[in-house]
Protein backbone atom coordinates (compact mmCIF):
# COMPACT_ATOMS: atom_id res chain seq x y z
CA UNK A 1 0.00 0.00 0.00
CA UNK A 2 1.42 3.38 -0.95
CA UNK A 3 0.86 6.61 0.86
CA UNK A 4 0.24 9.64 -1.33
CA UNK A 5 2.24 12.73 -0.58
CA UNK A 6 -0.18 15.66 -0.57
CA UNK A 7 2.58 18.27 -0.44
CA UNK A 8 3.31 19.77 -3.84
CA UNK A 9 6.94 20.06 -4.81
CA UNK A 10 8.26 23.53 -5.64
CA UNK A 11 8.62 23.95 -9.40
CA UNK A 12 11.62 25.98 -10.54
CA UNK A 13 11.30 28.73 -13.11
CA UNK A 14 15.06 29.10 -12.78
CA UNK A 15 16.98 26.04 -11.62
CA UNK A 16 19.82 26.81 -9.22
CA UNK A 17 23.31 26.72 -10.70
CA UNK A 18 24.09 23.74 -8.47
CA UNK A 19 21.35 21.68 -10.16
CA UNK A 20 22.57 22.68 -13.63
CA UNK A 21 26.13 21.72 -12.68
CA UNK A 22 25.05 18.37 -11.23
CA UNK A 23 22.95 17.58 -14.31
CA UNK A 24 25.57 18.58 -16.87
CA UNK A 25 28.47 17.21 -14.84
CA UNK A 26 26.77 13.82 -14.60
CA UNK A 27 25.93 13.90 -18.30
CA UNK A 28 29.41 14.90 -19.47
CA UNK A 29 31.11 12.43 -17.14
CA UNK A 30 28.82 9.65 -18.40
CA UNK A 31 29.70 10.41 -22.02
CA UNK A 32 33.43 10.73 -21.43
CA UNK A 33 33.70 7.62 -19.27
CA UNK A 34 31.48 5.71 -21.70
CA UNK A 35 33.78 6.68 -24.55
CA UNK A 36 36.84 5.78 -22.49
CA UNK A 37 35.31 2.38 -21.71
CA UNK A 38 34.74 1.73 -25.40
CA UNK A 39 38.29 2.83 -26.23
CA UNK A 40 39.84 0.65 -23.51
CA UNK A 41 37.57 -2.29 -24.18
CA UNK A 42 38.07 -2.51 -27.93
CA UNK A 43 41.54 -1.10 -28.46
CA UNK A 44 42.93 -4.64 -28.71
CA UNK A 45 41.21 -4.97 -32.11
CA UNK A 46 42.13 -1.42 -33.15
CA UNK A 47 38.56 -0.13 -33.21
CA UNK A 48 38.60 1.25 -29.70
CA UNK A 49 39.65 4.80 -30.52
CA UNK A 50 37.42 5.32 -33.56
CA UNK A 51 34.41 3.70 -31.88
CA UNK A 52 34.92 5.56 -28.60
CA UNK A 53 35.40 8.92 -30.31
CA UNK A 54 32.37 8.38 -32.58
CA UNK A 55 30.29 7.54 -29.50
CA UNK A 56 31.50 10.66 -27.65
CA UNK A 57 30.75 12.84 -30.70
CA UNK A 58 27.28 11.30 -31.08
CA UNK A 59 26.50 11.73 -27.37
CA UNK A 60 27.57 15.37 -27.24
CA UNK A 61 25.84 16.27 -30.52
CA UNK A 62 22.51 14.75 -29.49
CA UNK A 63 22.62 16.51 -26.11
CA UNK A 64 24.24 19.84 -26.83
CA UNK A 65 23.29 20.47 -30.49
CA UNK A 66 20.13 18.53 -31.40
CA UNK A 67 18.35 19.17 -28.11
CA UNK A 68 18.70 22.99 -28.17
CA UNK A 69 17.71 23.05 -31.85
CA UNK A 70 14.83 20.55 -31.86
CA UNK A 71 13.51 20.13 -28.30
CA UNK A 72 14.18 23.32 -26.35
CA UNK A 73 12.28 25.69 -28.68
CA UNK A 74 9.04 23.83 -27.85
CA UNK A 75 9.61 23.85 -24.09
CA UNK A 76 7.99 26.21 -21.60
CA UNK A 77 11.46 27.22 -20.34
CA UNK A 78 12.26 28.71 -23.74
CA UNK A 79 9.48 31.25 -23.13
CA UNK A 80 10.49 32.21 -19.61
CA UNK A 81 12.46 35.45 -19.85
CA UNK A 82 14.77 34.62 -16.96
CA UNK A 83 13.99 30.92 -16.84
CA UNK A 84 16.63 28.22 -16.79
CA UNK A 85 15.91 24.52 -17.11
CA UNK A 86 17.97 21.87 -15.35
CA UNK A 87 20.27 21.45 -18.35
CA UNK A 88 20.49 25.18 -19.03
CA UNK A 89 20.09 24.42 -22.73
CA UNK A 90 17.05 26.68 -23.02
CA UNK A 91 19.31 29.69 -22.42
CA UNK A 92 21.62 28.59 -25.24
CA UNK A 93 18.69 27.61 -27.46
CA UNK A 94 17.16 31.10 -27.27
CA UNK A 95 20.38 32.47 -28.75
CA UNK A 96 20.52 30.11 -31.74
CA UNK A 97 16.94 29.38 -32.79
CA UNK A 98 13.40 30.72 -32.74
CA UNK A 99 10.53 29.78 -30.47
CA UNK A 100 8.51 26.71 -31.37
CA UNK A 101 5.07 25.48 -30.29
CA UNK A 102 4.38 24.21 -26.78
CA UNK A 103 2.05 21.61 -28.28
CA UNK A 104 5.03 20.09 -30.12
CA UNK A 105 7.05 19.46 -26.95
CA UNK A 106 5.75 15.87 -26.51
CA UNK A 107 6.94 15.13 -30.07
CA UNK A 108 10.41 14.68 -28.57
CA UNK A 109 9.38 11.09 -27.83
CA UNK A 110 7.77 10.16 -31.15
CA UNK A 111 9.55 8.18 -33.82
CA UNK A 112 12.51 5.84 -33.98
CA UNK A 113 15.00 8.71 -34.24
CA UNK A 114 13.25 10.93 -31.70
CA UNK A 115 15.40 12.94 -29.37
CA UNK A 116 14.31 10.78 -26.42
CA UNK A 117 15.54 7.66 -28.20
CA UNK A 118 18.84 9.33 -29.11
CA UNK A 119 19.20 10.54 -25.52
CA UNK A 120 18.57 7.06 -24.13
CA UNK A 121 20.90 5.48 -26.69
CA UNK A 122 23.67 7.85 -25.59
CA UNK A 123 23.20 6.72 -22.00
CA UNK A 124 22.69 2.98 -22.55
CA UNK A 125 25.04 2.26 -25.46
CA UNK A 126 28.33 2.45 -23.55
CA UNK A 127 27.00 0.15 -20.84
CA UNK A 128 25.97 -2.45 -23.42
CA UNK A 129 29.16 -1.97 -25.43
CA UNK A 130 31.48 -2.42 -22.46
CA UNK A 131 29.92 -5.71 -21.28
CA UNK A 132 31.29 -7.84 -24.17
CA UNK A 133 34.62 -6.02 -23.90
CA UNK A 134 34.80 -6.99 -20.23
CA UNK A 135 34.25 -10.62 -21.16
CA UNK A 136 36.70 -10.67 -24.07
CA UNK A 137 39.30 -8.17 -22.87
CA UNK A 138 38.93 -7.99 -19.07
CA UNK A 139 40.97 -5.51 -17.10
CA UNK A 140 40.48 -3.99 -13.68
CA UNK A 141 40.55 -0.49 -15.17
CA UNK A 142 37.81 -1.39 -17.65
CA UNK A 143 35.74 -2.88 -14.85
CA UNK A 144 36.10 0.33 -12.81
CA UNK A 145 35.10 2.44 -15.82
CA UNK A 146 32.10 0.17 -16.46
CA UNK A 147 30.97 0.38 -12.83
CA UNK A 148 31.37 4.17 -12.92
CA UNK A 149 29.23 4.49 -16.07
CA UNK A 150 26.66 2.11 -14.61
CA UNK A 151 26.73 4.05 -11.33
CA UNK A 152 26.13 7.32 -13.17
CA UNK A 153 23.12 5.76 -14.90
CA UNK A 154 21.73 4.50 -11.60
CA UNK A 155 22.36 7.92 -10.01
CA UNK A 156 20.50 9.55 -12.92
CA UNK A 157 17.50 7.23 -12.62
CA UNK A 158 17.13 7.15 -8.84
CA UNK A 159 18.46 10.54 -7.74
CA UNK A 160 18.91 13.08 -10.51
CA UNK A 161 15.55 12.74 -12.25
CA UNK A 162 13.23 12.15 -9.29
CA UNK A 163 14.93 14.44 -6.75
CA UNK A 164 16.64 17.23 -8.71
CA UNK A 165 15.52 17.47 -12.33
CA UNK A 166 12.07 16.22 -13.34
CA UNK A 167 10.39 16.65 -9.97
CA UNK A 168 10.89 20.44 -10.09
CA UNK A 169 10.44 20.97 -13.83
CA UNK A 170 7.79 23.37 -15.13
CA UNK A 171 7.41 21.20 -18.25
CA UNK A 172 6.80 17.92 -16.42
CA UNK A 173 3.06 17.83 -17.15
CA UNK A 174 3.77 17.78 -20.91
CA UNK A 175 7.03 15.85 -20.82
CA UNK A 176 6.92 12.21 -21.91
CA UNK A 177 9.97 11.48 -19.74
CA UNK A 178 8.37 12.78 -16.54
CA UNK A 179 5.13 11.00 -17.44
CA UNK A 180 6.89 7.67 -17.96
CA UNK A 181 8.58 8.01 -14.56
CA UNK A 182 5.31 8.94 -12.85
CA UNK A 183 6.58 12.42 -11.96
CA UNK A 184 4.22 14.54 -14.05
CA UNK A 185 1.63 14.80 -11.30
CA UNK A 186 3.94 15.75 -8.42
Amino acid sequence: MSVENTDKVKVYARYPVSSVLIYNGTTILHYLLGGLGIILGYNFVKIGYPAGLVYIAFAFVQMYVIMPLKVCPHCVYFRMEKGRCVSGMNVFSRKITKQGNLEDFPERAKGVLSHNNLYMAAKIFPILAIIPALIINFSLVLLVVFLAVLGLMVFRIFMLFPKIACIRCAAKKDCPNAQSMGLSGT
